[in-house]
């Protein structure tokens, strides 16, 4: 079974703290919790070991939405967001842990939203993003309820390269190890780069 380690911490865990710390929905009878991923609601059952989206109960979670959902359950806290927004490196070990093959993956986003960096923002509703200030387009994401990610991209030219920056409330490292919290960097950069691509 795959994060069979992770499953065995979460289900020693009592279930009503669990929620609230990660903001999420716990119910019995099955033993379950409802999270937000990405502005999709999916079910964690405890007693099967698995994880599924609200909408399609045949479509379970893939790795690492299991990983951000199993990581995030276990490890999320009870604290405030800072509303201090801070690159990878600056998070506690991240200096040393987001490089090389964990280097988060902004060329992706510069690539697809280089050249036209609103595009971004149409496509923002889709995940309930909120339209920021930053660059020339950005937007915040709620990745899960507690780790929100902010997307910039600065618009390329004749004289500069296009770039993209991710950045985290400063509690990110708090509420996720950081290699769930690339994992679910990942599937943001993902997410959105499909759906650039669904809607060209």
């Amino acid at each position: 079974m795959a994060h069979e380690g992770l499953w065995e911490q979460l289900v020693s865990l009592d279930g009503y703290k669990t929620a609230v710390r990660a903001q999420c929905q716990y119910l019995t009878d099955p033993e379950r919790y409802v999270v937000n991923l990405l502005n999709t609601e999916y079910v964690v059952d405890l007693a099967d070991k698995q994880i599924f989206s609200v909408r399609d109960s045949s479509e379970p979670a893939e790795f690492l939405q299991q990983l951000c959902v199993l990581a995030y359950l276990i490890n999320a806290q009870d604290l405030p967001l800072s509303y201090k927004l801070v690159r990878a490196e600056a998070l506690p070990g991240g200096q040393f842990f987001f490089r090389g093959i964990h280097s988060l993956p902004t060329e992706k986003l510069e690539k697809v939203f280089g050249e036209h960096p609103e595009a971004l923002h149409q496509i923002a509703k889709q995940f309930g993003a909120k339209v920021r200030e930053f660059g020339d387009a950005s937007i915040e994401f709620t990745v899960l309820p507690r780790i929100p990610l902010t997307v910039v991209v600065w618009k390329g030219d004749e004289e500069f390269r296009a770039r993209a920056s991710i950045l985290f409330d400063q509690t990110a490292a708090a509420q996720l190890p950081l290699d769930a919290l690339l994992a679910a960097v990942n599937l943001t950069v993902e997410a959105l780069v499909n759906a650039s691509a669904a809607g060209s």
